[in-house]
């Protein structure tokens, strides 16, 4: 890893913000969207960039906003990954979202978040902490090929269990599906099942699929070659070089899954959930105004 001091930390995006403290990512996943050339990366994906000036910059952008809104965080890089046992940017980030009343919106795939559960319990009692985990594929020795260095997905489900209890709601990523690999009604159904069962917010799925885009694509390929002889030319014949790869069984799939959604009450669409996560109560923003 490599430090570097940012010259700005808040993305807007509308109503709410964005920020990533690290850039780049160490949980090896083989189908990462943020390798693609698009991001014009510096530096090797693996050699992280740490934002070591992050917690000033925040302190400064949120004391000097007269409105709360919500935080969001982990988008393209994993606040989680494993320099984060050493570093403690994201818990210090959180210290400060805490401290100055605003909302947060975490998306990781680590178990190392609940080492943060006391801070995510303070944001959301007295702002709004959601936090998002990604599930792919309930297989364990699948998975292992798939996000070889972090946690696997049971483990992120025990992660959903311990937020449930503490009241802080929870949004699953399902995503991506990969075509002939995790894209079967067993696997999809198992995890849902799952979410079901924790008592999950909402589930964010994309058409039961994958993108793929210069840089990732060739990751993402070689990948298969290693694990799964002969994929990467059945992927080529289907798809060509198409950005969107949908499941063969994406119909079917996406059927299951809104189903199963609507009868457990959970929010199946992507629009529904980012404006849940996205939007903080107006209770905490009238209270907000008295706090200046």
């Amino acid at each position: 890893m490599h430090f570097v001091d940012a010259k700005g930390i808040l993305t807007c995006n509308g109503g709410y913000y964005g920020m990533n403290i690290y850039r780049g990512c160490t949980h090896g996943c083989i189908y990462c969207d943020s390798r693609s050339k698009c991001y014009q990366f510096t530096h090797p994906f693996e050699d992280i960039e740490v934002k070591q000036n992050v917690p000033e910059l925040l302190e400064k952008a949120l004391r000097s906003k007269r409105k709360r809104c919500m935080i969001g965080t982990g988008a393209m890089s994993d606040p989680y990954m494993h320099c984060e046992e050493e570093l403690k940017l994201t818990r210090k980030c959180l210290e400060i979202i805490k401290e100055y009343g605003f909302g947060l919106a975490i998306q990781t795939k680590s178990d190392r978040i609940l080492r943060d559960i006391d801070l995510l319990d303070e944001i959301n009692r007295t702002a709004k902490c959601v936090v998002q985990i990604t599930l792919t594929t309930y297989d364990d020795d699948l998975c292992a090929l798939l996000e070889p260095n972090v946690c696997n997905t049971k483990r992120r489900i025990e992660v959903l269990e311990k937020m449930q209890e503490r009241g802080i709601p929870t949004i699953v990523w399902l995503t991506p599906i990969l075509p002939f690999i995790n894209d079967t009604e067993e696997n999809i159904v198992t995890i849902l099942n799952e979410c079901v069962r924790v008592g999950v917010k909402g589930v964010i799925d994309f058409g039961m699929g994958l993108t793929l885009r210069e840089g990732d694509r060739e990751y993402y390929y070689s990948a298969l070659d290693r694990h799964f002889p002969g994929m990467k030319e059945r992927y080529i014949k289907r798809y060509g070089n198409a950005y969107e790869l949908p499941s063969p069984n994406a119909k079917e799939l996406t059927r299951i899954f809104k189903g199963i959604c609507k009868d457990n009450g959970i929010m199946s669409g992507p629009d529904e959930c980012f404006r849940y996560m996205n939007e903080l109560p107006d209770k905490y923003l009238q209270m907000s105004i008295f706090d200046i």
